[in-house]
């Protein structure tokens, strides 16, 4: 199963790589491309979940690193959730 890491600025200008078991993340954000931070969330959310499936079809469990990502990317989230125009831009996408 290919995987793939796509880095990411938050709004306060950490930049920050992510792991994704799957290219699926690909389908549900652009480099280049920012998205507000509840967008952001829920696009990641989408993207870590469909992947973590795909690894349970493969192997019979759920990938634990996808899910691992998708907390850390909650709880980086939380601190911006009071700040209306914050957004997270997707800087790039490696294989």
């Amino acid at each position: 199963m290919p995987e793939m890491r796509f880095t990411v600025r938050w709004p306060d200008g950490a930049v920050e790589s992510c792991y994704s078991p799957s290219l699926v993340i690909r389908e549900h954000m652009a480099a280049g491309e920012s998205y507000p931070v509840g967008d952001f969330l829920e696009r990641s959310r989408t993207a870590l979940n469909i992947a973590s499936e795909r690894v349970r079809a493969k192997y019979g469990f759920a990938c634990s690193s996808a899910l691992d990502q998708l907390a850390r990317i909650e709880t980086r989230a939380r601190r911006f959730s009071a700040t209306a125009d914050a957004r997270v831009a997707v800087l790039s996408f490696e294989e």
